[in-house]
């Protein structure tokens, strides 16, 4: 049993100022050792303030599929201060859970510069009032708070400390996550792009802004193995991307993990010398989307901020047409199977289903106005998503699609693909080119035989190397396929097939590698 001698809540707090659940119960139990004042039991107390010291942190991830992306609120439930980290452009969940929990947002803080997304930092710096927080190295246009190697960040009894950890860019940064100040082993550690659970951050994202790879790859190195690998073994790893993202080459499905589990799994990680982990993490990376270099630039400028909801205009047929003669893209974003069967010609199939965003950055430009085709309540979806990629210029979308290509007449178009058992033939009897649109440590896995490789990322640009005559083109499963087949229409070649299944589907029936 506990001691009854009895004490006032209220009096420790007026009289000692330490307004933390730790704070309070020490100080009970000193003045119930003295004989203090007499209000409330000593037990009741005591239990009451022990269990909330179980359950001061709030740590929650928002983990964003089609840009496998992470990104994570962390707050004090004692004192009702939280930050958000590597937030996207869309904030209304952060908001959200934060009064649902009674926490204030008081800072928001990028790991880095990021080049796959536009991050949310001045939307909620808006709506908040909060700081914004980045590595010591940062420059923006904007008004940043440079948080120093080693500083900590009170939220009440949570805990951040800022890690150094470039690699990935200069101004990488982790955080270090303590539910309690003074803990000895973190809770987590919020890795950014730095550490991913299977893998490590490219290096070479940053030469767009004229960084250096090779000196990015030997500053990684010691970032991983100075400093994150000197974590307690049980400290989570939280990342900011997962499986799917171009920033890294083999990451994991998984959302999270620990040090000592990345340890021992992560081959990027394993003892090795320096030379030998800047060759390994230079090699078999995915091709780089060309709006990379766009959006790493947005997010260090003061750009315009986004609502919670984007209103899109209706647009007619006609308004679609017109629009066209302007300069629009049209981006369809039906599923691959309804985009065969009929769409406007000339547009851009980019499936919602799919890994939207990242793909629409890959064949749409970032000036270029953009028309929505999409299913029936579908277009705000559509538009949202392609403002987390910055790409605002949505003119509209079509109305009433079905209905429309009923009425374009020669302006219709259908998609050429063809099934498995039927490609062989294909490819011989119409001396077919075959496309493969896959990354490259894809085909490092395995190849049809004769095929041109050239990733998806890079066939606008490298489109040329596309030898005139039919094509058949194909990726692991038959969605991205559908994207390069329509973007190469699109760029002048007018017999174009795609592979349904893919290489998974054609490797499963006869198992052969290049």
């Amino acid at each position: 049993m506990v001691a009854s001698k009895v004490v006032s809540v209220r009096s420790v707090v007026a009289i000692h100022k330490d307004y933390t659940p730790r704070g309070i119960l020490h100080t009970i139990r000193g003045m119930c050792e003295t004989g203090a004042h007499t209000h409330y039991t000593l037990q009741l107390v005591s239990a009451w303030w022990a269990r909330s010291l179980e359950a001061t942190m709030i740590l929650t991830q928002y983990y964003l599929n089609c840009l496998s992306h992470g990104s994570y609120l962390v707050g004090d439930e004692t004192s009702g201060q939280a930050v958000v980290v590597d937030p996207r452009r869309d904030i209304d969940d952060y908001l959200a859970d934060a009064q649902a929990n009674n926490l204030t947002i008081v800072g928001v803080i990028n790991t880095h510069f990021h080049a796959d997304f536009v991050a949310g930092h001045l939307e909620l710096a808006a709506a908040t009032g909060a700081w914004i927080g980045y590595g010591a190295r940062a420059e923006a246009e904007y008004e940043i708070r440079h948080l120093a190697n080693g500083e900590k960040i009170s939220l009440g009894e949570v805990e951040l400390e800022i890690l150094d950890t470039p690699g990935h860019t200069w101004e990488s940064i982790s955080i270090v996550v303590r539910e309690h100040a003074g803990d000895a082993v973190p809770h987590a550690v919020l890795t950014g792009d730095t550490l991913f659970i299977g893998d490590v951050g490219r290096p070479d994202l940053a030469a767009s802004v004229g960084a250096d790879p090779d000196q990015l790859a030997r500053a990684l190195y010691a970032s991983i193995h100075t400093t994150l690998l000197a974590l307690p073994d049980p400290v989570r790893v939280l990342p900011a991307h997962g499986a799917g993202s171009a920033c890294g080459k083999n990451l994991s499905d998984e959302l999270e993990s620990t040090i000592g589990n990345q340890r021992l799994t992560n081959a990027s990680v394993q003892p090795m010398s320096e030379d030998d982990f800047v060759t390994m993490i230079r090699s078999g990376q995915p091709a780089i989307p060309g709006y990379f270099a766009v959006d790493a630039m947005i997010n260090r400028s003061a750009h315009e901020i986004i609502g919670s909801t984007r209103e899109l205009a209706p647009l007619t047929l006609t308004d679609v047409r017109r629009s066209v003669e302007r300069g629009a893209r049209v981006l369809d974003t039906r599923s691959p199977e309804d985009f065969a069967v009929g769409h406007l010609a000339g547009s851009i199939n980019v499936g919602l289903d799919g890994r939207f965003s990242e793909t629409a950055g890959m064949v749409i430009g970032y000036d270029d106005s953009i028309v929505i085709i999409a299913d029936s309540g579908r277009e705000a979806e559509a538009g949202m998503r392609l403002a987390r990629i910055g790409f605002d210029r949505v003119a509209g979308y079509l109305t009433n699609p079905a209905q429309a290509f009923t009425d374009l007449g020669p302006l219709a178009q259908v998609g050429a693909r063809v099934e498995l058992d039927d490609f062989e033939a294909l490819r011989r009897d119409t001396a077919a080119t075959l496309l493969d649109v896959r990354n490259p440590g894809e085909v490092e896995q395995g190849a049809i035989p004769g095929s041109l490789r050239i990733p998806l990322a890079e066939l606008s640009q490298r489109h040329a190397e596309v030898p005139a005559g039919p094509v058949i083109i194909h990726c692991a499963s038959g969605w991205r396929s559908s994207v390069a087949a329509s973007a190469l229409r699109g760029l002048g070649h007018s017999d174009v097939t795609d592979l349904i299944g893919g290489y998974n589907a054609w490797a499963a029936q006869y198992s052969v590698k290049a």
